[in-house]
């Protein structure tokens, strides 16, 4: 794969907003994309082609094996469609355009992707919710008395940027002390000293870990609405972030489950500890609920009634009458009144909620963790801490590495680079087409995990499925893989997995029962058999090399 193939890479956060983009397709919710839907779905994330492309497109897939089901996509399938499509240049033939949702505004534009112009999208909802925010935390700030407060209907946020002051103080407020406020230039500006704060802004959001390539300061100085929401979110993301660490939360501890250590704490992303947050104040509440995303999970409301309850103190006078009001918007509306007791109201509208807007319904929850954790405080000092506290320097080398633009988003050194994949994303920007990436291993973009050869969760059989799917892609049939969790549909993954396991080349002994009894030893034997299938040929493959 080319140096430029690899630039089309998808962030994580397009990754994020294409999969919610494709829910209004998917419409029974199976993750797959019909050929059929295939023009819909290429123009509901942004690209617009011609009839006979989508044409020739869906006869390819018919007639290729590029599939694991016949005439379907699945989610990674048409990511990968949609980075060929755009290393192919496809915008320099068609217009770039973004579909004509609710709530999205479009701005017309040139770049060097197309002469023809292109659009480029801005959420009114993040408009809203970041004034708002703006508004709430530096409303008392003396050098802000003329910017704020900001009207969030109109154009006044990108007004009140251009001047690079506002910029700075959000910046301070994320991460405190970042830049040094006597070296603002205030009072009555020209052109040049407006340009010297912007300046100033862009190179300390970069330090603190923001990706501003593609932004400078003439830009932001003319407020381009979808640079100005864009660098507001990562900035206010890092400030939200900065705090679900263990020396500002020593309770995150309580997160951990059976077997595992703090340091497999620090793998994990902000992301992913709200989620266990999230579980763990649900399973305390009594509820069956469980949420594994900040997207779908949460539109009824009733995860965050469960969990507004569960953190609240005594005497807030937090209730839960919102889960007897059957119409979506108006709980949601019940429990945003319950968040404003505890002075969490802040990023999302009920429609928010309702619609599952991932990046503010993130912001919201990391904003109750920040203010009501409620974790049990340890006792004492936490075993290991002194060996896993991020130094100065370890943070440097982080917030560098993040504001290069990789993908995904670096929260510890020594685990996410682990796997070679972000220093290669670094060799590859630092000189480009230095990196052959048709030599590099790229993960198989599979949820499964275990933390043990005892891990109930090998039961259902999946984690061997994906396994086999990794290591021969295409070879499972998902249609078969039963989702029910009962004990006949682990039985039968079972069965699908240990002879899938054997039709791959895999001499597997053990026999179903053991994955559903979860067997450690005889499960052990299974990932061994599939480990040698992986190593053996590709081992071969490098000798002849």
């Amino acid at each position: 794969m080319s140096s430029a193939m690899d630039s089309q890479r998808l962030t994580e956060e397009e990754q994020l907003e294409i999969r919610e983009r494709l829910s209004e397709i998917d419409k029974n919710g199976d993750g797959h994309i019909d050929l059929k839907e295939l023009r819909e779905a290429l123009d509901l994330c942004g690209l617009k082609i011609a009839g006979y492309q989508s044409r020739l497109i869906e006869e390819e897939y018919k007639n290729s094996k590029k599939t694991k089901i016949n005439g379907k996509l699945t989610y990674d399938e048409f990511e990968k469609l949609i980075c060929d499509l755009r290393a192919n240049d496809i915008a320099n033939t068609f217009k770039t355009a973004v579909s004509k949702r609710e709530n999205l505004q479009h701005l017309g534009g040139t770049s060097h992707a197309s002469n023809a112009g292109t659009t480029h999208s801005v959420r009114l909802e993040e408009q809203l919710a970041f004034s708002d925010w703006i508004n709430s935390n530096l409303q008392h700030d003396p050098d802000l008395g003329k910017l704020l407060p900001i009207d969030p209907e109109g154009k006044q946020l990108y007004e009140k940027v251009q001047n690079g002051i506002l910029l700075c103080k959000i910046i301070n407020h994320s991460c405190p002390d970042t830049i040094d406020e006597r070296v603002i230039n205030k009072g009555k500006l020209t052109l040049y000293t407006k340009l010297e704060n912007l300046t100033l802004a862009l190179n300390s959001a970069s330090g603190i870990g923001c990706n501003v390539i593609n932004i400078d300061a003439h830009s932001l100085e003319k407020g381009t609405p979808h640079l100005v929401l864009g660098l507001l979110w990562q900035i206010i993301r890092i400030g939200l972030f900065n705090q679900i660490t263990l020396e500002h939360c020593p309770g995150l501890t309580t997160l951990l489950g059976e077997d595992e250590k703090i340091d497999d704490l620090m793998k994990l992303s902000p992301e992913a500890i709200l989620l266990r947050w999230v579980n763990y104040h649900l399973e305390r509440a009594g509820t069956h609920r469980r949420v594994t995303n900040f997207q779908s999970d949460i539109t009824d409301s009733e995860v965050y009634t469960y969990l507004l309850k569960q953190i609240a103190p005594a005497d807030a006078d937090v209730n839960m009458d919102a889960l007897s009001e059957r119409d979506l918007h108006s709980r949601a509306e019940i429990m945003l009144q319950q968040a404003a007791k505890l002075k969490c109201r802040s990023f999302v509208t009920p429609q928010d909620v309702v619609n599952g807007v991932y990046k503010l319904n993130l912001a919201f929850v990391a904003n109750l963790f920040n203010n009501h954790p409620r974790l049990e405080q340890t006792n004492g000092a936490i075993e290991g801490y002194e060996t896993i506290e991020e130094t100065r320097e370890e943070r440097t080398y982080r917030n560098w590495i993040n504001s290069m633009g990789v993908s995904p988003h670096v929260n510890w050194l020594y685990s996410d680079l682990a796997d070679g994949l972000i220093v290669f994303q670094l060799y590859d920007i630092i000189k480009p087409g230095v990196v052959s990436w048709t030599r590099v291993h790229p993960g198989a973009g599979k949820k499964s995990s275990i933390r043990s050869f005892q891990d109930p969760t090998i039961a259902d059989g999946k984690v061997v499925i994906d396994l086999i799917d990794a290591i021969k892609p295409g070879a499972i049939n998902y249609d078969l893989v039963k989702t029910g969790g009962t004990e006949d549909d682990n039985l039968a993954n079972a069965k699908y997995a240990i002879s899938m396991s054997r039709k791959a080349g895999a001499r597997v002994y053990a026999l179903p029962e053991d994955i559903t009894e979860v067997k450690p030893k005889m499960i052990m034997t299974v990932f061994a058999c599939l480990m040698a299938l992986d190593y053996i040929p590709n081992m071969d493959s490098a000798n002849r090399q």
